[in-house]
């Protein structure tokens, strides 16, 4: 039985190693990131529940997906009691099963950066927002875990602007598909004109 039902910090760790499956391709996990809800300006649940992020809210198990950038599905694995949101993005892995297919839906893209990076991940495991709330036991998509990892490094999240200094990302130390860090882009000062004259 797959039991997420734990803090997100203690569950997010846990997922390394893991494999994700889809279909003919299957993911290792190498590189995860916590949310913790209300707890968590980061979060997409941290102003409470929304049409779109009301997965996150439980059970726990299930798969959290939505659309960002306009043009790309992330996907997350809720965890925690229940009626409390939390969730953990699967930032990266390594195809282990289904190469060939996830080489055609990135096409041009090395072996190594097939998942690297959580829209990536998505992509290459035909991971789209219909797999939102999916029961990750019994599928279509589904979630083995692995054995822990030796060595796992932690830092933090990738692009956020509220709460960028929590080290919530998790990934196994020296894995060749971990995504690279990148903090966010600054905001950009609104221009105004010059009424002064």
């Amino acid at each position: 039985m797959l039991d997420l039902s734990g803090p997100v910090l203690e569950q997010a760790p846990r997922l390394l190693n893991a494999v994700l499956r889809h279909g003919d391709v299957a993911v290792r996990l190498t590189e995860v990131e916590a949310y913790d809800g209300a707890n968590d300006p980061g979060s997409h649940a941290y102003r409470g529940m929304t049409r779109r992020n009301t997965v996150m809210f439980g059970p726990p198990g299930r798969l959290y997906c939505y659309f960002t950038y306009g043009m790309h599905v992330c996907c997350n694995v809720v965890c925690g009691p229940e009626g409390i949101a939390s969730a953990v993005l699967l930032r990266a892995g390594e195809v282990v099963d289904g190469i060939e297919v996830a080489r055609e839906r990135r096409a041009g893209a090395s072996d190594r950066d097939l998942a690297r990076g959580p829209a990536r991940l998505c992509r290459a495991l035909g991971i789209g927002l219909a797999d939102d709330g999916v029961d990750l036991e019994r599928g279509p998509v589904t979630l083995t875990l692995g054995s822990p990892p030796d060595d796992v490094s932690t830092g933090p999240r990738v692009g956020l602007r509220a709460a960028a200094e929590r080290s919530w990302r998790f990934w196994i130390t020296g894995e060749q598909t971990v995504s690279s860090y990148r903090p966010a882009a600054p905001l950009r000062a609104s221009r105004r004109p010059d009424l002064s004259s």
